[in-house]
């Protein structure tokens, strides 16, 4: 008993619970995402690689991020097999998996509220878009923080491999994630529907710093038990994405 209250004291406990539902959540999302139809005005279901691709890549990146907080499991049957085999104790095990259901419902419950209406309107282009960027975001932001350390993992492969995923996962808007990307066809072409999904506007209302450091704050909590809110150092880094129509 006493080593049970002393777990649920730890601050390393529940940070990997918080990392376990974020991973978890992040994952689901971006599965549901690559499920999704491709575009506004299509109603086919993707082909069955598309999110089987996406989850592959998703893992990757996710293991990258988390990997040494929780272990970056995101899985109630991965976890309920490591602790069948007493590689993880009763507590963290239960814990894990209830973390793990609370961030499946909380991304199931975002795509549905995101997409719930007829396909197809800019507001549903800037849900899907704002977690794609979100989630390279904070890879990029995982693989600095374990350079800075000196870890020897090859950051650079896990941020290819959210920005994959996050493509597969935002075909319903373009999954750009990157403003220039799509402004330079803009210009190009003269097509500037819903250009404001590209949230260019949102850095003179101070979202990018906020997501700066909310980002950073949830990355130094999990890995050090602190917190840095900062202005943020890159403004390229923090404008967001960009939807391309149809």
């Amino acid at each position: 008993m006493w080593g049970i209250g002393s777990e649920l004291r730890s601050r390393r406990f529940w940070r990997s619970l918080l990392a376990e539902a974020a991973a978890t959540l992040i994952f689901v999302w971006l599965v549901l995402g690559a499920s999704c139809p491709g575009g506004p005005g299509r109603v086919t279901a993707p082909p069955a690689l598309q999110p089987a691709l996406t989850a592959g890549l998703a893992a990757v990146g996710l293991a990258h991020c988390f990997g040494e907080v929780s272990g970056a499991q995101a899985n109630p049957a991965l976890t309920l097999a490591l602790l069948c085999t007493h590689k993880l104790d009763a507590l963290r095990g239960a814990a894990y998996v209830l973390a793990q259901c609370l961030g499946a419902v909380l991304a199931s419950a975002a795509v549905y509220l995101a997409l719930t209406a007829a396909l197809g309107n800019a507001g549903q282009a800037l849900a899907m878009e704002t977690f794609s960027t979100f989630q390279l975001v904070f890879t990029i932001f995982a693989v600095e923080d374990q350079r800075r350390r000196g870890a020897g993992e090859p950051g650079g492969l896990a941020i290819g491999f959210s920005v994959t995923a996050g493509a597969l996962a935002g075909t319903f808007s373009g999954g750009s994630m990157n403003p220039a990307r799509s402004l330079g066809p803009a210009v190009l072409t003269g097509i500037w529907d819903h250009h404001w999904v590209r949230r260019w506007v949102w850095p003179s209302q101070q979202r990018p710093c906020w997501v700066h450091d909310l980002e950073l704050s949830i990355l130094q909590w999990a890995w050090r038990g602190g917190a840095i809110l900062s202005t943020c150092p890159s403004p390229t880094r923090c404008m967001g994405s960009c939807w391309s129509p149809a």
